[in-house]
């Protein structure tokens, strides 16, 4: 039998022997990009990759997400190694889709090859028969959320009920036999060394909001008219002067969009709609900061004489790191990059889906320090593709072995000592609690 370090430098080997094709895979997917549920060439290429490597899989799952299973040489626990399937949508990058504006302005194009590069790294020869249990390899849709409008059709029209991949994953079931889980995100903050780990992120909600008025010429006769896009402008003010009612340690986030503004130059605008997330560090916080966004946006209706649809939908929730889970990872991180080049990292304010998870499983969600540029803008570049896709990947693969090696102690251990903050059925209902629907009329 191999001892753990063995295993770990058969798998380091393997991703190496295979570096440059995974790497390859992740550009591919920077030259395609595509945006949540819509990702069809994304999933076709992983699993044409899955298909190639002998790993069965299945597809389809929250309309593009797919998942592949290696089986361990005994029973066990399963851990997830997952990367996420879509892209931002940004002006001006440089790999935009010229006709969508879709953009890899986050880095999950490398995800894709970390967690191919996890499943090469196990696959080598001798590996998987020493671990018990099994490794759950998850292409996951439309982490960013984006494109609300667009995505609650597709709820309206019964294609999914949650507007982000994981929570769809955790609806379908496709997780239920999910016992830990983990993944890796590219980042750009080059003081975070070159592998940050730990920490919070925030939770937000999702609002869909339309402003009704009344269309009228808008040189001719203006005073007939109910201008709907003033109704948007005095929420939004009102949305900015509630600013200094927030408490700094709720690390309140509200960003609206305006995402139609009328139809035509001449016409007084009769239907504006709207976007905006309200982010905040706890799910109490985030709530409560909804409420008196609901409130500006009556407001705003109601001094034109308006009115306003206000559709709140449920978000992500706030991420919290297993720490057990984290000293395994980050003593390997440490092994690959040095133990100078590590961070911890306390809170952020962006948001992720991966924050479900990590309310009814065990998770760990580090990064690769592999990009330059700002997080989401159009000078964000991976620069660093061995770090960004084949260590990141090694990472994994290792923190794997140490979970499932000998008789998966450490994982039934991490396991055994998780409090989850609620199951499945009480996170359903949360999430499902927070969808509603409410017109307001003068």
């Amino acid at each position: 039998m191999s001892t753990i370090d063995e295993l770990k430098a058969s798998v380091q080997a393997e991703i190496d022997r295979h570096g440059d094709d995974l790497i390859g895979v992740a550009k591919a997917v920077l030259d395609n990009p595509e945006t949540g549920f819509r990702e069809e060439k994304t999933s076709r290429l992983v699993g044409e990759k899955f298909a190639q490597l002998g790993i069965p899989y299945q597809g389809r799952i929250a309309i593009t997400g797919l998942k592949g299973v290696l089986d361990g040489g005994s029973a066990g626990p399963t851990v997830a190694v997952m990367g996420e399937l879509d892209s931002l949508k940004v002006l001006g990058h440089p790999h935009a889709d010229p006709d969508t504006d879709a953009a890899h302005a986050c880095g999950h194009h490398c995800q894709i090859g970390m967690m191919l590069g996890a499943a090469v790294g196990l696959m080598a020869p001798g590996v998987l028969e020493n671990l018990a249990g099994r490794v759950a390899l998850i292409a996951v849709p439309a982490e960013e959320y984006i494109e609300i409008e667009y995505r609650d059709d597709l709820r309206r029209e019964g294609k999914l009920e949650f507007l982000g991949g994981k929570p769809e994953f955790i609806r379908t079931g496709a997780l239920d036999d999910v016992d830990i889980a983990m993944m890796t995100h590219t980042s750009s903050n080059s003081d975070e060394g070159k592998i940050a780990f730990g920490g919070t992120n925030n939770g937000l909600v999702a609002k869909r909001i339309q402003f009704t008025g009344r269309a009228a010429h808008a040189g001719g006769a203006p005073h007939t008219g109910i201008n709907a896009l003033n109704a948007a402008m005095i929420a939004l003010s009102a949305i900015h002067a509630q600013r200094e009612t927030y408490r700094d340690q709720d690390t309140i986030r509200i960003h609206p969009i305006i995402t139609q503004g009328g139809v035509s130059v001449n016409s007084v605008p009769a239907d504006v709609r709207m976007e905006t997330f309200v982010r905040g560090k706890t799910v109490e916080a985030f709530q409560s900061a909804g409420e008196k966004v609901d409130r500006a946006l009556r407001a705003g209706a109601m001094a034109v004489g308006g009115s306003v649809t206000i559709t709140t939908l449920a978000g992500y929730l706030p991420l919290r790191s297993d720490d057990k889970m984290l000293g395994l990872y980050s003593a390997n991180a440490a092994k690959l990059v040095g133990e100078d080049s590590l961070t911890r990292l306390e809170h952020r304010t962006g948001s992720t889906d991966m924050g479900d998870l990590s309310h009814i499983m065990p998770v760990i969600h580090p990064y690769v320090v592999a990009a330059t540029g700002s997080g989401h803008g159009n000078d964000y570049i991976v620069e660093d593709y061995e770090l960004g896709v084949l260590t990141g990947a090694k990472a994994m693969a290792m923190t794997v072995i140490d979970l499932l090696a000998a008789g998966a102690t450490k994982a039934q251990e991490i396991k055994a000592a998780y409090n989850a903050p609620m199951t499945k059925a009480q996170y359903l209902s949360l999430m499902r609690g927070m969808l509603r629907e409410r017109t307001y009329t003068e």
